[in-house]
């Protein structure tokens, strides 16, 4: 197979966590030697539908998912499941940008690849350290918020740059900091450093976002701040949550003017 499209949608449809890390890591490895490429003749594409998971977590609505303190290892243990399962899903968002998004320039795919190869190491992280709490991907239930923005978007590459990568990707810069602080009053140092590596480098897939949603703007004659809004407003009805990281934002490539209006949007 030398067509990144098809590889990525083996990375979408694998079911089995193993196999979607070593599929990613393969996609990603092929790709920096050369051996993968876009494909202008690529099979068309297919209707978005649920990607390829484990029987379990169960998936629930958002308001389900039990909200548990992290003075216990249990707790400890579903705050690192949930951001697994964030984890998880964003291998699939980030391959999904790359099969259904055709006509972008070389380096759109290779920053997409990257993150996928970047949130699959994430994600056996997170494996491994629930492993150390006694636990597994799929003992806690989860929601499937992110895929589901993904169905939605699926039409639209600029609203898919737009919302995924700078708005719900993005709500990991904001409260990362505050999870760090509350796992430093347990001392536990161990799902800190794991956070901390997330962190960094989650900046640049949301930088990623930002440069693609501006050239899809650039591309379509659209003025990039005023769009985002816009697009804010039809798919969540201005519905944010703050507070934001600023500094992490500015750094993934909002501007000043965009920050003051997602903070006017917060309340």
């Amino acid at each position: 197979m030398t067509d990144l499209h098809q590889a990525a949608r083996r990375c979408l449809k694998a079911s089995d966590p193993e196999e979607k890390l070593r599929l990613t890591h393969d996609a990603w490895r092929a790709l920096q030697g050369g051996g993968l490429h876009p494909d202008a003749r690529a099979a068309p594409l297919e209707p978005i539908v649920a990607p390829g998971r484990p029987l379990r977590p169960r998936l629930v609505e958002a308001r389900q998912v039990p909200q548990r303190g992290l003075g216990t290892p249990e707790g400890r243990a579903a705050l690192v499941h949930a951001i697994a399962h964030i984890e998880f899903n964003a291998i699939n968002l980030a391959w999904d940008a790359v099969y259904r998004f055709r006509g972008f320039p070389a380096e759109y795919y290779r920053d997409w690849a990257s993150c996928a190869h970047d949130e699959a190491r994430h994600f056996a992280m997170l494996q491994g350290r629930l492993a150390e709490l006694g636990h597994a991907y799929g003992d806690f239930d989860a929601h499937n918020g992110l895929w589901e923005m993904a169905e939605k978007t699926a039409h639209s590459d600029l609203a898919r740059m737009a919302l995924v990568p700078r708005v719900l990707e993005a709500r990991g810069l904001d409260v990362t900091p505050g999870m760090i602080e509350r796992l430093r009053g347990v001392g536990d140092e161990r799902t800190i450093d794991i956070l901390e590596v997330i962190l960094r480098e989650e900046v640049a897939h949301v930088a990623a976002g930002t440069r693609w949603f501006r050239w899809c703007c650039e591309r379509d004659g659209l003025q990039p701040r005023a769009t985002f809004l816009a697009l804010l407003r039809d798919y969540m009805g201005g519905n944010l949550r703050g507070p934001f990281n600023f500094a992490a934002r500015q750094a993934a490539g909002f501007d000043q003017e965009e920050m003051q209006a997602l903070a006017e949007l917060a309340g």
